[in-house]
């Protein structure tokens, strides 16, 4: 049979899945606005308890002001009709080079006194997905974590072998651990020290200086104009953690998922969300059982992982361009774009 595929019958099918893909939008609050291919953008910069009292003005704004640029940097991407996993590397850098959040610059401290960074990233239609764990020079963990997907054989490389794989690699700018060092940071693991060493340590993931204490985990899905989805999630894990420690944020299906109608990204107490495969099960519930994403969301994040023990948040964000953000531990740091360009941050229960 003669093939009659060229380039421009590719690109004219590419149009054309683009136009359905808009017209299908749904018309309820949130949709895209006629004529447009519908996009959207989810972010977030932790689940945690940040008593109101304990933010200064300055802090609130600053806070606001970092979700802002990272969603900038993604729906910048998107508008532009660029792919949905740039759209989430590019809001995941942002919030990496903040030392607001719990990833990249502002990472926690191990109980070594030194950082180890996790990541990972997924792409939907593909499912295509890369992750690193344990790194402590890579200033960008989610562009590493891309550049496994990208560039291996593997999904997750972890320790010396990930730092290996980054040597050589132009696109993956490297820092001495101490760049990752942040004042704030160092206080939690001063604080967490004392407490372990009266026996009063608490099983939470907090900074341990009892003001404010937030997770800082950092995460972004998108929605782009082709209809794909993209999800990553970055992080410096649990103060005074010990033993080369893992959570979830770079566990596929824990912490991070994408596939061709959800994607999701956690942020919480990894131990629960890995056994609980929290980030899968929000999808598979779409998927296998027909679940609303916000029935979905709710569900898991407030019901299974608080039933084992945990707890934390998550961002999710299905093909129709439909958004959840659930959490129960009082505060998440969010930001959010939805398909008719309507946007905001927030912070607490309440916004």
């Amino acid at each position: 049979m003669r093939r009659t595929s060229t380039p421009l019958l590719a690109a004219a099918l590419a149009l054309a899945a683009m136009a359905a893909h808009a017209e299908s939008a749904p018309a309820p609050g949130g949709a895209a606005v006629p004529g447009k291919p519908r996009i959207a953008l989810v972010i977030h910069g932790g689940a945690g308890y940040v008593a109101p009292a304990s933010l200064t003005e300055a802090d609130r704004r600053g806070f606001h002001a970092d979700l802002d640029r990272a969603l900038d940097a993604g729906n910048a991407i998107l508008t532009a009709g660029g792919s949905a996993l740039d759209a989430v590397q590019a809001a995941v850098v942002v919030m990496e080079e903040s030392p607001r959040f719990n990833a990249g610059k502002g990472a926690v401290f191990n109980a070594q006194g030194g950082h180890e960074l996790d990541a990972s990233i997924m792409e939907g239609h593909t499912r295509r997905a890369g992750a690193v764990a344990g790194v402590t020079t890579v200033r960008n963990p989610v562009v590493l974590a891309r550049a496994v997907m990208e560039s291996s054989a593997h999904v997750m490389l972890a320790g010396a072998g990930a730092e290996a794989f980054a040597d050589g690699r132009p696109e993956i700018e490297r820092v001495p651990n101490t760049w990752f060092d942040t004042e704030h940071r160092r206080r939690g693991l001063e604080k967490a020290r004392q407490e372990e060493a009266s026996g009063q340590a608490s099983r939470g993931h907090g900074d341990g200086d009892g003001a404010p204490a937030y997770f800082g985990t950092v995460g972004a899905v998108a929605l782009d104009a082709q209809g794909h989805i993209a999800a990553a999630t970055s992080t410096g894990g649990m103060t005074n953690k010990k033993w080369g420690r893992v959570g979830d944020s770079p566990v596929i299906g824990a912490g991070t998922w994408a596939d061709a109608r959800c994607g999701v990204s956690g942020t919480g107490w990894g131990e629960f969300y890995i056994r609980n495969a929290v980030a899968h099960d929000i999808c598979a519930r779409v998927a296998y059982r027909g679940d609303s994403l916000t029935v979905a969301a709710e569900e898991v994040v407030n019901a299974i992982v608080p039933a084992h023990g945990g707890n934390g948040g998550a961002i999710a964000l299905d093909s129709d361009g439909n958004i959840a953000m659930p959490f129960n531990t009082g505060s998440m740091f969010r930001g959010w774009i939805r398909p008719d360009g309507t946007r905001g941050t927030a912070i607490h229960e309440a916004e």
